[in-house]
């Protein structure tokens, strides 16, 4: 059986290109640059809307700011509330993780979280996120959110990328086994998910497949930063591609 790929997406313009190159499932995130933060309200509706037609699951992720995973309560409020919103609009997952001071995952704090989601609609689908490769044990980690209840784990393996990070991957895979999903994300691409999928023998695989687009703006004053003292490219985004999202099936097909 054919692994499944979950699509890293920007934007509703991004969660169109990977249905039309084949994905079953996208992860809506803004500003992934910082990993990954909740998508507004507007940017939500417009992906549902544009995809309500093909079938494409959408799953979002709850995560207010960037940095760590141990978070305030002013934070805690929001991302409540994010949840509640989220899950009312008719998305088909939720995406977070959290932790204690001392690097476990913070029973409590999920296990709210979780009642939160599953008190608006007890059939969304739940992903601890990367969250998972900052944890001090993974192995006592990976206990902890099948206790919790969760669909799946995101993960590196614990290391800067994939590929870094196949050694534990192997290992949460085998010790998993059916009580949860682990889903290898960050690095994986056309070019190693048909090596990753023989190592691993998981069975969901999560990656972004961007193309950067240029800006179509003819004056530029390229003086100015949004970012203020933080410079980058104003004058290009980065998008999924529908054709690099068609190539990892196409690497599939050799399985």
């Amino acid at each position: 059986m054919q692994p499944i790929i979950e699509i890293c997406a920007n934007s509703a313009a991004s969660c169109l290109a990977a249905v039309e190159g084949g994905a079953a499932r996208v992860e809506l995130c803004a500003a992934i640059p910082e990993g990954g933060t909740t998508p507004s309200i507007g940017e939500t509706l417009t992906a549902l809307k544009a995809t309500a037609d093909s079938g494409l699951r959408v799953n979002v992720i709850i995560r207010p700011r960037g940095g760590d995973f141990l978070y305030s309560e002013l934070e805690i409020e929001a991302m409540k509330s994010d949840i509640r919103a989220l899950v009312s609009l008719g998305v088909d997952g939720v995406v977070w993780g959290c932790l204690t001071p001392q690097g476990e995952v913070d029973m409590k704090l999920n296990a709210e979280l979780m009642e939160c989601a599953k008190s608006v609609n007890p059939e969304v689908s739940t992903t601890f996120h990367r969250a998972f490769d900052v944890a001090k044990d993974p192995l006592k980690a990976l206990e902890d959110i099948i206790a919790l209840g969760f669909d799946r784990i995101l993960t590196s393996g614990q290391q800067v990328n994939v590929i870094e990070g196949v050694e534990l991957l192997c290992k949460l895979v085998e010790k998993a086994g059916d009580r949860i999903i682990i889903m290898p994300g960050c690095g994986v691409n056309e070019n190693n998910i048909e090596e990753l999928a023989r190592q691993t023998g998981a069975k969901e695989y999560h990656l972004s497949a961007r193309h950067r687009v240029e800006s179509e703006m003819k004056y530029r004053n390229e003086r100015v930063s949004m970012g203020g003292t933080v410079t980058i490219d104003e004058f290009s985004i980065e998008v999924t591609s529908k054709e690099r999202v068609e190539a990892i099936f196409n690497k599939l097909e050799n399985l």
